[in-house]
C-alpha cells in the first residue's frame, strides 16, 4: 500500500477494483463503511460480482472477468478526453504520459462496452467522479491481479493514480490489500525469486556483496530462482528434484489441482512445514510440526507496510518448534551454523541489512508498529509513500492494452468461472475449517449460478450440481442467486470436498508469475 489503512476515512472517492473488502478484509472494510457513512465518501465498485460492497456503491461496474484492463483504459480515456486528468502534477512529478495517452485514445467507453460488457454512461460517471476529486483512494486485490495480465491491471491503476495527482498524499493512493497475514512481510524478507531483504536485487552485485559479507559466503548466486508455476512445471518434468513448503496447501490453492499432485508425485523428495497435516503435508517424505502464531516471538509486517511485534501467548504443542528454529537446526545439519538464540537477534540482523527497516528493533516496536521506510533509530516511520518524490524519481506512466483471457466461454463450455474466498473460511481452510461455529455458518462449498442460468438448466436452489471444465469437474451445492448475472458462476476456493482450482487453468502472468484464478470456462450438468 502506498498509503495507510487509517487515511480510507480522508478519502472522498473510493475506487474498489475486485474486492470483496467486507468478507476478505472486513477491518479495513470497515474503514471504506466508515468513510461513507461519516465522512460523505462516494465509492465506486469494478467487480463482477454483487458484493456487499458493489451493493453500497454509488457507481458499480460489472465487467465480464479478465477486462480489468480494458476498464481502467475506458476510465482514463474519459479523463483525458474530458480534460480532467491533473495537469501540474503530470507535469512537474510524472513521465511518459504522451505514451499512455496515445495507448487509451482507442478505449471509447462504448468500445469498452463492446469488450466488458460495461454501460458507456457508467463508465464516464466513473471517470468524473473518480477525477473530480481532491483525494482519491484505489483500493483493490486478487480481483485485479489474478490474471494473466495482472500486472498490466496494476499497472492501469497506478496510471489513474498519476493522471489525477492521487499519489504522495494522505486518502490517496494505490493499495493492494494482502491477501495473507504477513505476505508483505514475506515478501520484504526476500521471499522473491529475484531479491534479497528489502527488494534488493540479486543480479546487484553491490547487494551481493554485502549479504556475502554478513553471511560469510562466498559466491551468492546471481541468477533469478524459479517462480511457483515454473516450479510445478519442473517438478512435472523431472527437473526439480525437491521442494520444500511451508505454510502452504498447493494442493488447494495451486490452479489445476489434479496436475499440481502429479508434479508433486514425481519428486524425489518433498517436504512440508505446517501446523497441521494438510492434503499437500500426506504427500510429504518428511513433516515438519511448525509452530502456530500463538505459540511464537516474531513480527508481522501487514498490507500497510506496518511491523508489529507478535508474542507468544502459549507453548508450543507436541513436537512443534517455531519456523525459525526448523530452518536453524537444518542448517546447521547442513554445515552452516546458525546460532541465532532469540527472534531479536533476527531482527537485529534484518536491520542491519535491509535500509527500509533500519531504525527497527525490538525495543521500539515494544510500543507500537512501524511503518517502512524507517531508515534510522529516531525515524517515526512512513505512513504514505512517494511524498515531493517518487523513489524512481519521476513516476512513469506505462501503456497497458486490453488481451483477452487465456480461456473464454464458448459453445461446448459456456460459463464465465470466478473464484475467491468468503467471509467464515480463510485461505484453504487449514485453519478454519477446524473451526465448529464457522463450519456450522458455512458448511460447503457452493456454485453461484444466476437465476435465468439455473430455470435454463433446471437447477433448484440447494441441488447438488457438476461443474466441468477441461481440468477436471467438482460436485458443490447450486445456490441460486443475482450475485451473478447470467453467464457467470462463483465458487469460493476453501472447500477440499468441491475445491475449486480442480476447475482452474493453470495459465500463469508473464511477469508476476500469478495464475489467472478469476477466469476459466465451465459447463454445468445436473446429476440424475
Amino acid at each position: 500500500m502506498t498509503n495507510s489503512i487509517e487515511e480510507i476515512e480522508q478519502a472522498q472517492v473510493i475506487l474498489a477494483v475486485g474486492t470483496n473488502t467486507t468478507e476478505t478484509h472486513p477491518v479495513i472494510g470497515t474503514r471504506v463503511h466508515k468513510a461513507i457513512t461519516r465522512h460523505g465518501a462516494k465509492l465506486i465498485v469494478i467487480d463482477p460480482r454483487k458484493t456487499t460492497m458493489a451493493e453500497r456503491a454509488d457507481i458499480w461496474l460489472q465487467p465480464w472477468p479478465g477486462t480489468n484492463v480494458a476498464v481502467a483504459n475506458g476510465l482514463l480515456n474519459v479523463i483525458i478526453t474530458e480534460d480532467l486528468a491533473d495537469s501540474a502534477f503530470i507535469e512537474e512529478r510524472t513521465e511518459n504520459f504522451d505514451a499512455v495517452k496515445e495507448a487509451v485514445a482507442d478505449y471509447t467507453p462504448e468500445k469498452v462496452e463492446e469488450i466488458s460488457g460495461v454501460p458507456a454512461g457508467d463508465l464516464r460517471a466513473a471517470a468524473r467522479l473518480y477525477a473530480s476529486c481532491d483525494r482519491g483512494s484505489i483500493l483493490y486485490t486478487m480481483g485485479l491481479t489474478q490474471h494473466t495480465t495482472g500486472t498490466d491491471g496494476v499497472l492501469s491503476m497506478a496510471n489513474l493514480a498519476l493522471a489525477t495527482g492521487n499519489l504522495g498524499k494522505s486518502g490517496t493512493g494505490v493499495n493492494p490489500l494482502r491477501g495473507q497475514n504477513n505476505v508483505q512481510g514475506a515478501c520484504d524478507m526476500g521471499g522473491l525469486p529475484d531479491v534479497f531483504t528489502g527488494y534488493q536485487k540479486v543480479f546487484d552485485a553491490a547487494a551481493r556483496e554485502k549479504f556475502e559479507q554478513a553471511w560469510g559466503v562466498a559466491d551468492l548466486p546471481s541468477e533469478v530462482g524459479l517462480k511457483m508455476g515454473q516450479i510445478f512445471k519442473g517438478a512435472g518434468e523431472g527437473t526439480v528434484k525437491g521442494i520444500y513448503i511451508m505454510g502452504e496447501n498447493p494442493l488447494l490453492s495451486e490452479p489445476d489441482i489434479n496436475h499440481a499432485k502429479k508434479c508433486l508425485e514425481n519428486l524425489d523428495f518433498l517436504v512440508v512445514q505446517d501446523i497441521f497435516l494438510t492434503e499437500t503435508a500426506e504427500l510429504a517424505d518428511v513433516v515438519l510440526p511448525a509452530a502456530s502464531f500463538a505459540e511464537k516471538e516474531g513480527t508481522f509486517t501487514n498490507t500497510e507496510r506496518r511491523v508489529s511485534r507478535v508474542r507468544q501467548a502459549i507453548s508450543p504443542r507436541g513436537e512443534a518448534k517455531p519456523d525459525w528454529e526448523i530452518i536453524c537446526e537444518l542448517a546447521q545439519r547442513l554445515g552452516y551454523p546458525m546460532s541465532y538464540d532469540h527472534p531479536a537477534k533476527i531482527m537485529k540482523e534484518i536491520a542491519s541489512l535491509t535500509p527500509s527497516y533500519a531504525g527497527m528493533d525490538y525495543e521500539r516496536l515494544e510500543n507500537g508498529g512501524l511503518q517502512w521506510p524507517c531508515p534510522n533509530k529516531e525515524h517515526p516511520g512512513t505512513s504514505y509513500l512517494h511524498k515531493g518524490e517518487f523513489s524512481r524519481g519521476k513516476g512513469k506512466f506505462n501503456p497497458v492494452k486490453y488481451k483477452p483471457a487465456a480461456e473464454l466461454p464458448d459453445e461446448e463450455y459456456p460459463f464465465y468461472l470466478t473464484t475467491g474466498r468468503i467471509l467464515y473460511h480463510y485461505h484453504g481452510g487449514t485453519m478454519t475449517r477446524k473451526v465448529e461455529g464457522l463450519n456450522e455458518l458455512a458448511p460447503c462449498g457452493l456454485l453461484e449460478i444466476n437465476c435465468e442460468d439455473a430455470a435454463k438448466l433446471g437447477i433448484k436452489d440447494g441441488e447438488v450440481v457438476r461443474v466441468i471444465s477441461r481440468r477436471g469437474s467438482i460436485t458443490p451445492q447450486a445456490e441460486v442467486t443475482d450475485r451473478v448475472k447470467p453467464g457467470l458462476m462463483f465458487i469460493a476456493m476453501h472447500y477440499k470436498e468441491a475445491a475449486a482450482n480442480v476447475l482452474t487453468k493453470a495459465v500463469y502472468d508473464p511477469v508476476s508469475g500469478i495464475p489467472e484464478y478469476k477466469v476459466s470456462a465451465v459447463k454445468v450438468e445436473k446429476i440424475d
